[in-house]
């Protein structure tokens, strides 16, 4: 009996603890197996983004970005769509097994900039040029694209790749964007159940990647102010209303909207970026308007807004004999992370990365109209370190120096591989 208790409490722990080992069996596709597909498709991708980075194209524009993508992706085997709010274009990867679907997405649009790098793969475009990284955005969305159609069969749900245009503005008169995609059904037919994006970023080193619970970047509003005087002779001012001195002393009085009308503990950026008047050197200004942006990290400070700067302004040019026409246009909301699905991702970076490369830093008043799917459906928006003072890669986003250690593609590629592989294991 004695024998027997021994041998059943050892059957019985081998059944325990071999049950617990396929339970807790690593997710679809091992990671090294992974790694090694990426590292494959490293000197491809680089000519992809090179490729890219050398024929920019702006907002709406992007045709030629649009085939290049719209071909990859039919050459994996996955569903293609094109002409998505105007030249966006969806990739659907369906898996050999059921689930939900996970959307990933890139952006793919250039900025009205002259590119002074001296590389090889410099725009050709004059005036375009790829000075925020969404080259290096597409690239990294293909290189995903690659891995998992290459893992279609154990893949458990569905996979869509959203390659947006216009995320820097449509052309004037004209709409687009992450909002428009959003208004023509990109997170439905499937039904998304979550979206992943990233953006390169300078100021962080690149083998690190940067995550931010809750409000990681700020929503991004216009507003247009006109002041309105009184034309005289400059040598009598009396006789008239100066518009000039009026508008700045609006544009002084703005800047203390944060400090005296906003508690200081939300962050509040309003900066007044185009000044325009006068008629001559002699002639008091009749006209002045002014343009601006305000980005703010908190939707209810963002709705209170409006209305401080409109009391503001009615105020002075009240006070001062002027009038006024005021209008405040609201852009992207708040790009906010889901807590949730930040707090479970961070183990899967950090496992790509390496401990101490995955970093927490404090949100950003730049915006990114990723935040209208994020508005939608659980959304996860990363940062990617590009930085290499070795190589003198130090210029910011917007910048014509604006260049990305290339070394960053393949450990983007990792990173948001292994997040949707985790995910969609998560929720079988």
């Amino acid at each position: 009996m004695k024998v027997y208790s021994q041998v059943s409490c050892l059957l019985t722990l081998f059944l325990l603890f071999g049950s617990l080992s396929i339970s807790q069996a690593p997710p679809l596709g091992q990671k090294e197996t992974i790694d090694q597909k990426v590292e494959a498709l490293k000197e491809e991708l680089i000519g992809i983004r090179r490729d890219i980075h050398q024929h920019p194209e702006l907002g709406n524009q992007e045709s030629r970005t649009s085939a290049l993508v719209a071909d990859h992706l039919r050459k994996l085997g996955l569903e293609v769509t094109t002409g998505v709010a105007k030249t966006g274009v969806v990739g659907l990867l369906r898996g050999g097994k059921p689930g939900v679907t996970i959307a990933v997405r890139a952006d793919m649009d250039a900025l009205p900039i002259t590119e002074l790098n001296e590389v090889p793969y410099a725009s050709v475009n004059q005036g375009v040029m790829h000075a925020c990284g969404h080259d290096v955005h597409t690239t990294i969305e293909l290189g995903v694209a690659t891995v998992l159609s290459q893992l279609k069969d154990e893949l458990p749900g569905t996979v869509k790749f959203i390659f947006q245009p216009a995320e820097e503005g449509s052309p004037t008169g004209e709409r687009g964007g992450a909002e428009l995609m959003v208004e023509e059904g990109v997170l439905e037919n499937p039904q998304v159940s979550a979206i992943f994006g990233l953006h390169v970023m300078p100021h962080l080193k690149v083998g690190t990647v940067g995550l931010i619970s809750g409000a990681a970047m700020a929503s991004s509003d216009q507003f247009d102010i006109t002041i309105l005087g009184k034309m005289s002779h400059a040598a009598t001012p009396s006789e008239g209303v100066d518009a000039i001195v009026v508008a700045a002393q609006v544009i002084s009085a703005l800047q203390t909207m944060v400090s005296r009308n906003i508690d200081p503990r939300y962050p509040v950026v309003c900066t007044v970026g185009v000044v325009r008047g006068g008629n001559r050197f002699n002639i008091l200004a009749d006209k002045v308007t002014l343009q601006g942006t305000v980005r703010t990290l908190d939707k209810e400070v963002r709705e209170a807004v409006p209305s401080i700067m409109e009391r503001i302004i009615k105020g002075i040019t009240s006070g001062m004999g002027a009038d006024y026409q005021f209008q405040y246009r609201m852009g992207p909301p708040v790009t906010f992370n889901n807590p949730q699905l930040t707090e479970e991702t961070a183990r899967v970076i950090e496992s790509v990365v390496g401990k101490g490369n995955l970093l927490y830093p404090i949100p950003l008043t730049v915006a990114e109209d990723f935040s209208y799917y994020a508005n939608k459906v659980p959304g996860l928006f990363l940062f990617l370190g590009v930085r290499n003072e070795a190589k003198g890669i130090v210029y910011p986003l917007h910048n014509p120096n604006f260049n990305v250690d290339e070394e960053c593609i393949p450990i983007g590629v990792k990173v948001m591989t292994h997040l949707v592989i985790d995910y969609l294991n998560s929720k079988k």
